[in-house]
């Protein structure tokens, strides 16, 4: 899977409530930031994905804007996207959000792959950043 493809499929997998946690690298300089939070290694960043899922439902995420650039094997992506889901007490929540992050290929320990491959299926995040603006 490209970096590209394992944004759409983060993306995929949130609005179908599948685990979200493997899409990151184990590691403990791992960050992940949220509209309303912030999570540093990979078991802060596992914890809190599993409580988003755990706790929310009917996610619609709409990508707008995705643009990816791959400098092997670093590729960093940013995009805007229409975000909402219901929380834990049905109300839905919507933002407007701008997202972006880092991911790096074949990062995890126990993987293997072509050192040369693009389309390695090993691209994990070690940074994303999820904020929604203000309006002044």
């Amino acid at each position: 899977m490209s970096p590209t493809e394992t944004v759409e499929d983060y993306y995929r997998a949130l609005r179908t409530g599948e685990p979200l946690d493997p899409y990151f690298v184990e590691r403990e300089d791992v960050v992940k930031f949220g509209v309303s939070e912030r999570l540093s290694g990979y078991g802060a960043v596992a914890d809190g994905l599993r409580e988003q899922t755990r706790t929310t439902d009917d996610w619609r995420v709409d990508s707008r804007r995705l643009q990816v650039v791959v400098r092997d094997p670093v590729a960093w992506f940013s995009d805007d996207v229409a975000l909402s889901w219901l929380d834990a007490e049905g109300v839905r929540r919507s933002f407007d959000t701008r997202w972006s992050g880092v991911l790096e290929r074949g990062t995890d320990e126990s993987e293997s792959g072509s050192e040369d491959d693009e389309d390695d299926p090993n691209w994990r995040f070690v940074a994303m950043h999820v904020s929604a603006p203000h309006q002044l």
